[in-house]
């Protein structure tokens, strides 16, 4: 397994900044097996997702928002409002993806939907991304 690809697609997909993109095209253009670079990316990013989503849930009374976060969550919580919850097919965007996770927890989506929703879309954007490379 590479660990490194996980590693990166995980730390990508929390709060924190990252891109795991020009990783897995740097190992495909490597070689690497795109199925298996693609699932290992998808499973890194849908858990780093479940870790801010699991924030958002069990921590709701923590979850403090201050200046940028509060402007970003804001904006997820404006695409549920309009969208629902098929709006986490879009986790994966960047800006507006991380606090979709994190609002779905704080308003407490089942986790199978979240699941299922989050990895749909991010699989498809590492699907893409590899079928393009």
């Amino acid at each position: 397994m590479d660990w490194a690809l996980f590693g990166s697609a995980l730390l990508s997909s929390t709060l924190f900044p990252g891109g795991s993109e020009a990783l897995l095209l740097y190992r495909l253009h490597q070689g690497a097996d795109p199925f298996a670079s693609v699932a290992v990316a998808t499973a890194g990013n849908v858990l780093g997702s479940l870790i801010t989503y699991g924030m958002g849930r069990f921590g709701r009374q923590a979850v403090r928002r201050s200046g940028r976060a509060e402007r970003q969550a804001a904006r997820a919580e404006r695409w549920f409002a309009r969208w629902g919850q098929p709006a986490l097919l879009l986790a994966w965007l960047p800006v507006v993806g991380d606090p979709l996770c994190l609002v779905a927890g704080i308003l407490r989506v089942g986790a199978g939907r979240f699941l299922l929703l989050v990895g749909l879309g991010k699989l498809a954007r590492y699907a893409a991304l590899a079928w393009l490379a």
